[in-house]
């Protein structure tokens, strides 16, 4: 199906049905080439194509050598292809392919993005920071989200590449749905320090904007690849704690505490465990977004499909129940798988 509002696009990837032929602009991913089972017939060319909708294996079986040359990492290409069904997935045989001219596509048609409004949501961090009593930690988030390249990246940012929230504007909305969960805690437990756990929240995934570069495709960055999010998002804050007169020291150490075990487990990625309540508190607020999120999205991914369960999920080490055919249908809310 054409979109009347992107007639160049072509079909969006979740519109894509067995049995079709179409042409469009996708974006080229994780191209692999694989060698035959009957190695005298060389190799054969594997990737995914993408677009905001979603994202389906491809497969280039004639001229595969010369095709990965032509490919470089994220390039945007105009493809000719027929949908197939193979064993219980969608993958796209590819007759014809080439790379795209800059003037043809459009970026914003090949990442997925956030479908809660932006406005909303950067909004409600605002309220939630001018409502801070805790003065030293009302500065600090203001040093940051005052900042207009700080807020530019942070609305656009994913905060994931795969594992939820994967989509532009993922960062965003996975801070503001773990500041949300939080409200009915907070109420629930006076002994929780408010505040702390407030500027935990919004600034527990500011590594992200460093382990991350999203110009073209979610990719990680060098430093990304070294050394991840969580300990540079430690030394963000105490950076900019260098920078505000008075801030004191222990606060600064406890905040810090809060990025630095905000996964929980050692073998989850975390410098730290939780040692303090705000830290635990957290860190479930944190793993329960986001495991929902990763629910969602593969749910969603199933019932496009028509499958009323999920494909084999690794992260998880389990299917999913999507329910029958016949349920309501769940929009997706980014990318998936």
């Amino acid at each position: 199906m054409i979109d009347p509002a992107h007639p160049q696009k072509g079909p969006w990837v979740a519109d894509l049905r067995a049995g079709d032929t179409f042409m469009g602009f996708y974006l080229a991913r994780n191209a692999q080439l694989r060698t035959f089972r009957d190695p005298s017939r060389g190799h054969y060319l594997r990737m995914n194509i993408m677009d905001r909708t979603g994202s389906i294996e491809a497969r280039v079986w004639e001229d595969a050598e010369e095709t990965a040359h032509l490919l470089h990492e994220a390039a945007i290409i105009k493809l000719e292809g027929e949908v197939e069904a193979f064993q219980d997935r969608l993958q796209v045989r590819v007759l014809r392919l080439r790379l795209a001219e800059a003037e043809e596509s459009d970026r914003t048609d090949m990442l997925a993005s956030t479908k809660r409004d932006v406005k909303t949501m950067i909004q409600a961090i605002d309220d939630a920071i001018a409502k801070l009593q805790n003065e030293n930690l009302r500065s600090l988030l203001e040093h940051f989200f005052n900042d207009a390249s700080f807020r530019k990246a942070f609305l656009s940012a994913p905060a994931a590449r795969r594992i939820h929230h994967a989509y532009l504007g993922g960062l965003l909305e996975h801070t503001f749905e773990v500041l949300q969960l939080s409200k009915p805690l907070i109420d629930l437990y006076p002994e929780i320090d408010r505040d702390l756990l407030v500027a935990g929240i919004l600034l527990h995934d500011v590594g992200k904007l460093r382990e991350f570069t999203w110009e073209t495709d979610i990719e990680y960055s060098d430093e990304g690849r070294l050394l991840g999010h969580v300990v540079p998002g430690a030394e963000m804050v105490a950076e900019a704690v260098r920078h505000l007169d008075g801030f004191p020291e222990e606060l600064s150490i406890r905040l810090q505490h809060l990025i630095l075990s905000h996964h929980g487990r050692y073998e989850w990625g975390s410098p730290r465990r939780p040692k303090i309540i705000e830290a635990v508190a957290l860190h479930h607020l944190d793993n329960l977004d986001g495991q929902v999120n990763r629910f969602h999205c593969l749910v969603a991914a199933a019932k496009r499909a028509g499958r009323s369960w999920t494909l084999y999920d690794y992260m998880l080490g389990r299917s999913l129940y999507a329910g029958p055919d016949d349920d309501l249908a769940i929009e997706e809310q980014g990318m998936t798988q």
